[in-house]
């Protein structure tokens, strides 16, 4: 039996015990959510908004996007009511308000027609509707009190008009008109009587007007007019029976009276009545009384309408501006309004279409210069105290982003290009500097000491609910996640990301906020109307030794038209800052962006950019780049993969392009090899290869008899899998002995397939992530009617000699030989294939520092979560009934279907939203990964694919482990004194 100090001591000890691993237990539930992660939700770029600000309910913005989501958004916040996400192979045309009540929704193409409830975005019904063609669809809804209490919506898609009750979407009636090709433009509702009038155009000059009854859908009138020059498409109402038409040329107005059942027209040159006309024109949606908005190049024309002898400016805004639709404020005036740049603001102002001179609001606001110009504009009123009327506007900005202003400044913003993104790429934060005053040492040790005295207290269940709350707040604020400097895991970092816009936007990982942003101005909308494309974007400068102290940069490469041929742009930033460095105009185009592993003596990474002519353009223009890129030339090498032409070609490089011998920066191109495949049987689906950046710990890999294996580590690989061609469209639209998919490993200096693998009765989409020296893609089995995930495993036999240690002593093994891929590689390819329950959009692979810890597939689920699935569950050595020393080695036994594992979803119960990426960013820290996710909306986290077996977490307690050893200590203090005094007493005896 133990004296009673001893087990005094043990007690002790193993109460401390406990309470300390109670503690570490109790850190991954609730009150750490939000401590590693982040999740951002935005709707994209806003094409239509209508605005519900009845006295009853909420005031709200409804809205449908380019990224085709619908929206409701509070008009107080900028927050989202409710929101839905629809897929891209289901377009929303057109959205509206009906009956106070409904959001009506037109898409694909006319064909499907959705109310959803206003207060709570659940779907009411569906319709759909039968059209002839997929032409361009119109939405209107019936306002005329006479039949508005039918609460009837038109459909007009090619030759067809329905009218559909928007309380419970049953087709009222349907009308098909006789004319051929007619493809309807317009619909107007008069406003005196139930007629409603459609505008169409037939073939390119036939002009066609019909009056129907709005009630029964009957024919009242029809008029046809063949004008003598063709229509390019956009038809306005200038008034109750005048129509004005843009021609062909967009040169030219037609001014179109119909009266009963005659038509005559009136053509009009724009530079009649338009100065300085120049560049594209179109006409803008605003109508009423006469007036009519028509934008070229470089102005905002508000044009008079007199009748049939023509037109006459009013006014003229310079481009930038923006004109909103007219809005009716009684039943005597309407009005509209006018945004457009002045200097670093921009200028609301708001007119009444019945008299222009007259201006109710001109208002300056301040915005952020990196917005860009004004794109849209969404007018509304509201009734102030005094009873006077008053004005917002919906502001949509060149970068996505959306204004709410109201009384001369901006109520809210939301940057809502982050739904587009193209390109993501990781930078470091600033060094955080050396000296701290003692005053903030003595105020940070107060902090430390407050805040584990807090944390001790709630460890030990005697907080407040105060201070369960400072608790909190202080786990947030201490985290240090939020500092503007590196941290020693390497958690801390800038998620740099390009936007469709044009715009580079800097995250912090710590909570998602904006460092800084910048719209390229090599990246905007040219005067010509021409719109720009953002490609990538890539690492340029990290600078180390002689450099150290300069910032380091990143390159953004576009194209300045969106077309492929179009001239390239080049654009340096500082990664810090977002300054613009240096920006180029390329004068060829851009085809191919290839990254080397060569620097300058400036530490600025080489880039070599391939045009459509297949000559390669060295970046950075210098002698130093010039002179480090020569000297590798020889190892250089790439592909290309040409899906039209259904072919992979490999080039090297040549000194001097043959069409501009002058260049010295312009290197020629020789085909070395090409793959192409039959278009008849095989289809090119998807390729990839290798990232640059992964880092291997080893080469070898023990299996379990001790034996080694030797993986085929070459960075030249490339996994192409192609699709037979009645395969390649949707799941299901071949038989299962019609498909087949076939996967390649090749080469890509040499040409040379490595491996081939054919799939019977399996079909797309097919994605695929490539890492290490295996490959992982995912189809479609038609035969079981399940999607599949196969591996493929590749090994270098050549090698396999290297297992004698006493050959690694002598030095005889062939490790260090040089490996070249003109040499026929002798591989040995493992592969496996499994069921898998969902699928996919998106796959990754994680990345560590190292290349240690275990990696695991990141993959992009069709319910826009992102699944973590450990790569032991997909090794191709799995079996039925592994041996115990396949057991000890990690080999999980053979199933036939992967499982999921709900704890296994790295976004939790949140959803990114029509997710289309993955990034895994490497942290300082072997054990953990950084991982973004984005799509509409944005996700970011940490994760550790074999836990965090490098360091301690952070609700790790230090006051519990200091008042532990101190404990300790007087423990084995007192113990002593006890055991001294027992020695004592037993002498005595």
């Amino acid at each position: 039996m133990a004296p009673p100090p001893r087990r005094l001591l043990l007690v002790l000890l193993g109460f401390l015990a406990a309470a300390s691993l109670a503690t570490l237990a109790a850190a991954v539930y609730e009150d750490q959510v939000g401590l590693a992660d982040w999740h951002q939700k935005y709707i994209g770029k806003v094409k239509q908004a209508v605005y519900h600000t009845q006295k009853s309910g909420r005031r709200r913005v409804v809205v449908l996007t380019e990224e085709n989501v619908i929206a409701s958004l509070d008009l107080r916040s900028g927050d989202i009511f409710w929101r839905h996400v629809i897929e891209k192979n289901n377009p929303i045309d057109q959205l509206s308000l009906s009956a106070g009540k409904y959001v009506v929704t037109l898409s694909s193409g006319g064909s499907i027609l959705r109310a959803w409830n206003l207060p709570d975005g659940q779907m009411i019904w569906e319709t759909n509707i039968q059209t002839s063609t997929s032409s361009k669809s119109l939405l209107h809804v019936l306002s005329n009190s006479k039949v508005v209490k039918d609460n009837l919506v038109l459909v007009l898609a090619g030759q067809w008009i329905y009218a559909v009750s928007s309380i419970d979407g049953v087709i009222s009636w349907g009308k098909e008109f006789t004319l051929d090709g007619l493809e309807i433009k317009q619909v107007v509702q008069s406003p005196e009587n139930d007629i409603v009038y459609v505008v169409g155009i037939a073939g390119s000059s036939k002009l066609a007007v019909y009056q129907l009854n709005a009630k029964t859908g009957e024919i009242v009138k029809d008029a046809q007019e063949s004008l003598p020059d063709g229509l390019c498409g956009e038809i306005l109402l200038g008034s109750s029976n005048v129509l004005v038409a843009l021609d062909e040329t967009r040169s030219a107005l037609f001014i179109v009276e119909f009266k009963g059942e005659s038509i005559s027209y009136n053509k009009v040159q724009i530079s009649e009545f338009v100065q300085d006309f120049s560049g594209t024109v179109k006409l803008l949606p605003l109508m009423s009384n006469g007036i009519i908005a028509l934008q070229s190049s470089s102005t905002v024309s508000l044009l008079k309408l007199k009748g049939m002898d023509g037109l006459e400016v009013i006014h003229s805004f310079d481009q930038p501006a923006s004109v909103s639709d007219a809005l009716t404020i009684t039943e005597k005036y309407e009005a509209f309004a006018v945004v457009q740049h002045v200097g670093s603001q921009i200028e609301f102002i708001v007119k009444v279409t019945s008299d222009l001179t007259n201006e109710i609001i001109r208002e300056k606001v301040d915005i952020d210069q990196h917005r860009g110009s004004v794109h849209k504009v969404f007018l509304n009123n509201y009734v102030r105290t005094d009873k006077s009327h008053g004005f917002r506007a919906l502001v949509v900005m060149e970068d996505h982003s959306i204004l709410l202003i109201q009384q001369g400044a901006v109520v809210w913003s939301r940057e809502d290009g982050l739904a587009s993104i193209v390109d993501v790429m990781a930078s470091e934060l600033p060094v955080e500097k050396d000296g701290v005053s003692v005053a903030d040492v003595e105020h940070n040790l107060f902090e430390w000491l407050k805040g584990h005295v807090l944390k001790l207290k709630g460890t030990l269940m005697l907080a407040s609910v105060d201070e369960l709350a400072a608790i909190q707040a202080l786990r947030v604020r201490s985290s240090e996640k939020n500092k503007m400097t590196r941290d020693h895991n390497g958690f801390r970092k800038l998620l740099i990301v390009l936007t469709k816009a044009g715009k580079v936007v800097a995250l912090h990982t710590g909570d998602g906020r904006i460092i800084w942003s910048n719209l390229l101005p090599s990246l905007r909308a040219s005067k010509s109307g021409e719109m720009p494309s953002a490609l990538r974007i890539y690492q340029w400068q990290v600078p180390h030794h002689r450099v150290m102290r300069e910032n380091p940069s990143i390159l953004v490469v576009g194209r300045s038209g969106a077309s492929s041929v179009a001239p390239g742009v080049l654009c340096v930033l500082d990664s810090y800052s977002g300054e613009e460095l240096n920006s180029r105009s390329f004068d060829h185009s851009v085809a191919q962006i290839i990254p080397l592993t060569l620097k300058d003596s400036s530490e600025q990474r080489l880039h070599l950019i391939v045009d459509s002519n297949s000559n390669a353009h060295l970046y950075p223009r210098s002698l130093d780049a010039l002179n480090s890129f020569i000297s590798e030339m020889s190892n250089q090498y790439f592909y290309s993969v040409d899906i039209q032409k259904n072919a992979i070609r490999g080039y090297s490089l040549q000194k001097s392009c043959d069409f501009n011998s002058d260049d010295t920066y312009c290197f020629s191109t020789k085909l070395l090899w090409s793959i192409i495949f039959p278009s008849d049987a095989e289809r090119i689906s998807v390729s990839e290869a290798r990232k640059m950046n992964e880092v291997v710990h080893t080469q070898a890999k023990i299996i379990a008899d001790q034996d080694v294996m030797y993986k085929y580590l070459s960075k030249n690989l490339i996994f192409v899998a192609t699709v037979s061609p009645n395969a390649a469209g949707e799941i299901g639209s071949a038989a299962p002995e019609e498909a087949s998919l076939v996967a390649y490993l090749i080469d890509a200096v040499s040409g040379r397939i490595l491996h081939r693998v054919t799939h019977h009765g399996a079909q797309g989409p097919v994605h695929a992530v490539v890492s290490e020296n295996w490959v992982v893609y995912h189809y479609f089995n038609l035969r079981a009617h399940r999607f599949e995930i196969a591996v493929i495993e590749i090994y270098d036999q050549s090698r396999a000699d290297n297992k004698d240690v006493l050959k690694l002593i002598l030095g005889k093994h062939n490790l260090s030989a040089p490996m070249t891929s003109y040499s026929r590689p002798e591989v040995m390819v493992k592969s496996q294939s499994y069921f898998f329950t969902h699928s996919v959009k998106a796959m990754a692979v994680t990345q560590t520092a190292k290349g240690i810890t275990s990696k695991q597939l990141l993959i992009g689920t069709i319910g826009d979560q992102v699944l973590a699935l450990d790569k032991r569950f997909l090794d191709p050595r799995r079996s039925l009934n592994p041996t115990q020393q396949e057991k000890e080695e990690g080999i999980i036994p053979l199933t036939d279907s992967l499982p999921i594992i709900p704890q296994s979803y790295v976004t939790h119960t949140l959803q990114v939203e029509a997710l289309r990426g993955i990034v895994s960013i490497p942290a300082k820290l072997e054990s953990t990964t950084l991982v973004f996710t984005y799509g509409v909306d944005l996700f970011y986290t940490r994760l550790a694919p074999s836990r965090t077996y490098d360091s301690l977490t952070d609700e790790f307690s230090y006051a519990l482990l200091l008042i532990t050893i101190v404990a300790l200590v007087a423990a084995l203090f007192v113990t002593w004194i006890w055991s001294e005094k027992k020695e004592l007493r037993d002498k005595w005896r």
